[in-house]
């Protein structure tokens, strides 16, 4: 874990002095790959990055005027203290200690097509108000990473592996807004969250079939 952090550390540093990023830029992403690094590892300290990077970034996205992912980010900032208490408890309940992986599980496959259903169409109607309503700059890719991105983070507060297969498409999206946008930090945070969210389905499925 600790080389996979340092890479992504790195890749921040050289894209902040290579792209003369701001310097909240350059905070927001290395908070953001300590976050998710941490989630990949089922690891409670995930949340406190989490409040942190959500922060920086809501600031980023309102001068950026995305405002379905500033929307998103104070959706992010509620459910994280959720998160906290949920994760703790499933800790508790399988006798681990706050140090160890949380107990993962999966999603059955009918239940996870009518959830993929369900995001596509309310992520078309919220790009259509959000194209007709507001002044956003990028409203239907806005549409299409926030909306999937309020299940992702329910399906990771409640532990689901599934998670994964959603934040793996938001970060492709991201990608390509943040390279719109111009802020080249957060599009190399959100190419190796690409890679980390390939990484913790892999680890999430080891721990799935460690507690099976």
């Amino acid at each position: 874990m600790w080389a996979f952090l340092a890479v992504g550390l790195s890749v921040q540093v050289v894209t902040f002095y290579v792209a003369d990023e701001t310097a909240l830029s350059l905070v927001c992403g290395m908070l953001g790959i300590c976050s998710v690094i941490l989630c990949s590892q089922g690891n409670i300290l995930t949340f406190a990055f989490g409040f942190a990077q959500i922060l920086t970034y809501s600031y980023i996205c309102y001068t950026q005027q995305l405002y379905g992912t500033l929307a998103v980010n104070a959706y992010y900032f509620i459910t994280q203290i959720y998160g906290i208490f949920i994760w703790r408890k499933r800790l508790k309940d399988n006798n681990k200690d706050i140090a160890e992986s949380v107990p993962t599980r999966h999603l059955a496959g009918r239940v996870m097509t009518i959830i993929v259903v369900a995001v596509a169409l309310a992520s078309f109607l919220v790009g259509l108000c959000l194209s007709r309503l507001t002044d956003d700059s990028q409203p239907y890719l806005d549409a299409y990473t926030t909306v999937p991105a309020l299940v992702a983070q329910v399906l990771m507060i409640l532990a689901y592996r599934e998670q994964w297969y959603f934040w793996f498409l938001i970060d492709v999206l991201y990608v390509v807004l943040w390279a719109r946008a111009g802020d080249y930090c957060l599009l190399a945070q959100h190419l190796f969250w690409c890679v980390n969210c390939v990484y913790g389905y892999v680890h999430w499925s080891k721990t799935l079939q460690a507690h099976a």
